[in-house]
């Protein structure tokens, strides 16, 4: 396979060309799964980027290469990790809220309704005026312009969007705005004295991390981090919304403790958390944790050398900067799902996600790649420093790697042969029950990759780091 959407992410990463000839990545080109927007491609790019990353801070911890080897069909499944996971035997159900999905509008356009958390369905259904049942739900969306029920939905607090093409997007002030920005952001933004990485035997032993994420794309970028040896310590609470079956698959090597950030008490552990930390990452909408304390320039003075991470749906500029969004609300607004839904049609006529969830995914490895960037160079240079990244930039970088020829689409598999997906998967005991799930991707000739914690519930733990 070429190596051109990693080629992409190079200039991110000093010294990355010397690593370049330590990358094997194989398996089939795209289509690996049924799209034609090169998925298998662009997880391999960003996985085998992490890998660059982690051999660049090995070497700098040991002065030793390693080589780093992506197979693609492996890299996609990731991108569907939750797909995977069988508790006691039983396969974990990833189903979708009802309500959720694609409707008819007026003017023969479509409109998406993100209902998964209970706040975002309440939203929309306070909008839309009708029950929590799917055919109410359709027939007041017929009665509604697509583009005016997106803006009542975005100023009642919920999420979705107007279903539009690829080319009605191309020309939205938003996409404009997401096209201004680079893919993403590493940024040095204070001064601080270089920092050694910490003693240990892993590339990222004695790094602590903090997550405040949710969903699936910041905690993947924790989850990766703690593959290769980071402690991570997810905070959340219990009046935050959240999918159960996604923290079996993102809470990997991690630990989970709840902090309520509207009590100052907690507010001051966190802080004491902040201290004694090198990573912090949060998916709070642009400028939600400045009025907290919590901004990146805010954090580097707390804690001179810290490697802030702030993801958000849109992009940290643009009329946009500020909707929520989800992979999901991507897809629909930009014209993946329309492109989708042409080329794969459902059960049902209209726009169709593709079989991953492609931007969420890998905009968390991309997260992490850069994270482990920043902390290479605070190892060098010093410095406190941003890493910055959108599902929105995600998504347009997916969309740049092309597509797959309509000619090539035919008979593509909608699943991997259940002996290969087997052995991809491992089995973690975790305080809930045996869980198989899929194993680390990426293979490491010096460091394998590997979480040294099982997935636990949320507020498992206590808001404390770790004994070294």
């Amino acid at each position: 396979m070429e190596h051109d959407a990693l080629k992409t992410l190079l200039p991110f990463m000093p010294r990355a060309d010397a690593h370049l000839g330590d990358i094997h990545i194989s398996g089939p080109d795209d289509p690996i799964l049924p799209t034609p927007f090169r998925i298998g491609e662009a997880a391999s790019a960003s996985l085998a980027a992490c890998g660059l990353a982690v051999a660049d801070l090995w070497e700098l911890r040991t002065g030793q290469r390693q080589k780093i080897t992506v197979d693609t069909r492996q890299a996609t499944a990731s991108l569907r990790s939750g797909h995977y996971m069988k508790m006691e035997d039983t396969q974990v159900s990833t189903d979708r809220n009802p309500i959720m999905g694609f409707y008819p509008a007026r003017e023969g356009r479509w409109s998406y309704l993100h209902c998964n958390f209970p706040n975002h369905r309440a939203a929309a259904l306070s909008v839309l005026g009708v029950p929590e049942n799917r055919e109410a739900v359709a027939s007041a969306v017929a009665k509604w312009d697509a583009l005016e029920l997106e803006e009542a939905i975005i100023a009642a607090n919920g999420a979705g969007g107007m279903v539009r093409t690829m080319d009605e997007w191309a020309q939205h002030p938003q996409a404009a705005a997401v096209a201004s920005l680079p893919l993403m952001e590493i940024v040095k933004i204070g001064d601080g004295p270089v920092e050694a990485l910490p003693e240990g035997d892993r590339p990222l032993s004695g790094i602590r991390a903090l997550d405040l994420t949710r969903v699936l794309a910041g905690p993947t970028c924790a989850r990766t981090l703690a593959e290769h040896g980071a402690d991570v310590l997810k905070i959340t609470a219990p009046h935050l919304p959240n999918i159960g079956y996604q923290e079996f698959d993102t809470g990997h090597g991690k630990l989970s403790a709840h902090l309520d950030l509207r009590e100052e008490k907690d507010m001051d552990v966190l802080r004491g958390l902040v201290r004694s930390c090198d990573v912090f990452s949060q998916g709070y909408r642009p400028g939600t944790l400045a009025g907290r304390g919590l901004s990146p320039q805010e954090l580097a003075e707390l804690r001179p050398g810290i490697i802030y991470i702030s993801l958000s749906a849109f992009g940290h500029t643009g009329p946009w900067a500020t909707r929520r969004g989800f992979d999901t609300v991507v897809q629909a607004v930009s014209g993946i799902a329309s492109r989708q839904g042409d080329l794969f049609p459902g059960n049902t006529a209209g726009p169709q996600f593709y079989p991953v969830s492609a931007i969420d995914y890998l905009t968390g490895y991309l997260m992490a790649f850069g994270a482990m960037v920043a902390l290479s160079r605070r190892a060098r240079e010093g410095g406190s420093w941003l890493v910055r990244a959108s599902l929105a930039q995600t998504g347009r970088w997916l969309v740049d790697r092309g597509q797959v020829p309509e000619s090539e689409l035919g008979d593509v598999p909608e699943e991997f042969p259940s002996d290969q997906v087997d052995g991809w998967t491992m089995l973690s005991e975790t305080p809930t029950g045996r869980l198989r799930h899929l194993a680390p991707v990426l293979k490491l000739s010096a460091t394998p990759p590997r979480w040294a914690r099982p997935a636990v519930p949320l507020g498992y733990n206590e808001a404390t780091w770790p004994e070294p």
